[in-house]
């Protein structure tokens, strides 16, 4: 699996941001978005199944974020897309922002990252 992050950059508080997560091979079980900020722990922010749709928050982003995977397979049936909408952005959402994917228990593949920084 490999997993590219696009999508970020420098916004306003208060204005949107949608990140895109080209998925290359086959989806697992979850996918997610995590995110790191200077001199801070990595955290997890959303996740989803693949297979039930279901979906988990951090407390943080409820009712702001919006996480989604759109399973339509691109390019010979290899990829698929994760997306985060990002609505109602603050500072303290600025972060390096990660795809993942992974089992019930792990996150076992992630991409390189995206920057967002909310002023």
């Amino acid at each position: 699996v490999q997993l590219v992050e696009s999508g970020g950059g420098s916004v306003q508080a208060g204005e949107s941001l949608r990140l895109s997560c080209t998925v290359s091979g086959a989806l697992r079980f979850r996918m997610g978005w995590f995110r790191q900020a200077a001199g801070k722990e990595r955290e997890e922010v959303a996740t989803i199944e693949s297979l039930s749709g279901s979906t988990r928050y951090a407390d943080s982003v409820k009712g702001r974020f919006t996480i989604s995977l759109d399973k339509t397979k691109r390019l010979n049936n290899t990829q698929s897309m994760l997306y985060l909408q990002m609505n109602s952005l603050k500072p303290a959402d600025t972060a390096m922002y990660y795809c993942a994917a992974g089992s019930r228990g792990s996150f076992n593949y992630w991409g390189q990252g995206t920057q967002v920084t909310v002023s």
